[in-house]
């Protein structure tokens, strides 16, 4: 079955995970866009306190189920830390 796998990644992060997305074999693909992460005050700048928000960048992919745990693992010791993923079953997909 097919994953959905969201990454949610700090801005700086973006150049190394498109390259690293782009150069691994079970990804046909993916999409990106600027998001605000809300919340974890803790982890926000005194800046990102005050405007209650703090910038991110989303990586949407679909791949084999199996795959997953591997392009994980890949992107810790590839990409960086401070990535927050969650994966979700894809009943169907395709092109019309």
């Amino acid at each position: 079955m097919n994953q959905l796998l969201v990454l949610n990644t700090p801005p700086e992060l973006e150049d190394d995970m498109v390259d690293y997305l782009l150069t691994v074999t079970p990804t046909g693909g993916f999409t990106s866009y600027p998001v605000h992460g809300h919340g974890e005050q803790r982890r926000l700048s005194i800046a990102e306190q005050v405007a209650g928000r703090r910038k991110r960048i989303q990586f949407e992919l679909i791949l084999a189920e199996e795959g997953v745990t591997d392009l994980l693992a890949g992107i810790g010791t590839q990409v960086g830390n401070d990535i927050f993923y969650w994966r979700q079953s894809i009943a169907s997909s395709g092109r019309i």
